[in-house]
């Protein structure tokens, strides 16, 4: 598992959630995805499905999108579809899905003039942008949702 992100899940948990985990296909290489689908209890998504296929995963009541690189921020404010993790993201926005977004990127990236412009365009979607902290707390994002979910029947 990425370091911190079983943290994430049990937080979520914790609070009641049914946790799904979609991951970019670069980010599958940090993930040990046996461990994330043990405590999940559903699949990794990183892949679209084809047609007819199973949805593996409820739509989402919430989304924390933890850690989120330059890339991954960028081409989300952009409105770029590439992958199935930006693919949802994107459709969020016109769902109404409460979406928070913790960067993770280094000093270096967040000095490129197109970060802060990006910033500012998930503000303006109404995404909730937590990370202004040394240490980077995986936890945040379910305190930027502060949300409960649904209640089940």
């Amino acid at each position: 598992m990425a370091p911190g992100v079983g943290a994430l899940i049990t937080a979520a948990q914790d609070r009641g959630w049914d946790v799904g985990v979609v991951a970019t296909p670069l980010a599958l290489g940090f993930i040990d995805a046996a461990a994330v689908e043990a405590r999940t209890g559903h699949p990794i998504r990183s892949a679209w499905r084809r047609p007819g296929d199973p949805r593996p995963l409820p739509d989402p009541d919430a989304i924390a999108v933890a850690p989120a690189t330059f890339n991954t921020i960028n081409k989300w404010a952009a409105g770029m579809a590439d992958t199935l993790a930006l693919g949802i993201l994107c459709e969020a926005y016109g769902l109404g899905v409460p979406t928070a977004v913790l960067p993770c990127l280094s000093a270096a990236q967040a000095a490129h003039p197109a970060y802060p412009r990006s910033l500012d365009a998930l503000r303006e979607m109404g995404v909730r942008i937590g990370g202004r902290e040394r240490e980077f707390r995986w936890e945040e994002a379910l305190e930027l949702l502060d949300i409960r979910p649904p209640a089940a029947g």
